[in-house]
């Protein structure tokens, strides 16, 4: 095992040159982070994550297992990524014609939560404090504290900033904080 920088990086995970990682970050077991990558500070990537060129991910950012986050994929700070979720960057994919790194943007607003296994089709934005249900497919825009759900993705309701679903009156259950629909 190795650590640097204040960081842990498990010895079995490849980090390649131009790549920053801030104080508090752990990355596990057979990750791989390529060159000019950016993670913040006391962020946890999991077993198995590849974090691509040029990729930036903020502070306090949990990425679970099996997680690739491709080149165009930006993760605000407190971000949750579900095991085996998924991330694209590119809408029309041929393995005979390379894009030249023009990939469609990927936005990740704060606080926000993906579920396992989830599916973010890219180009699109996921607002602050959303929640994507596992298996859902994200294919449009989502609002803040959104919950989404199915394929394609649709909101079924709201979700608070500690995470819990509001109630039809747009009151948390659990920290009772009050919301209101903005018109």
């Amino acid at each position: 095992m190795m650590s640097s920088n204040d960081c842990f990086i498990h010895e079995s995970s490849y980090i390649d040159y131009d790549v920053e990682i801030g104080t508090g970050t752990k990355v596990w077991h057979f990750c791989h982070i390529q060159s000019g990558a950016i993670i913040g500070e006391n962020c946890s990537i999991g077993q198995n994550v590849n974090i691509s060129n040029n990729v930036k991910i903020g502070n306090g950012v949990k990425i679970q297992n099996n997680v690739s986050v491709y080149e165009g994929v930006e993760l605000e700070d407190c971000v949750f990524c579900g095991p085996s979720m998924v991330f694209t960057n590119d809408t029309t994919p041929r393995a005979r014609h390379s894009k030249n790194h023009k990939y469609k943007k990927t936005l990740v607003k704060h606080d926000a939560t993906l579920g396992a296994n989830c599916t973010i089709v890219c180009g699109h934005t996921i607002g602050e404090y959303a929640t994507i249900a596992a298996g859902a497919v994200v294919t449009k825009d989502v609002e803040p504290h959104a919950l989404m759900v199915g394929v394609p993705a649709r909101r079924i309701g709201w979700v608070c900033e500690c995470g819990q679903v509001l109630d039809g009156k747009l009151v948390c259950p659990d920290c009772k904080r009050k919301f209101a629909m903005d018109c």
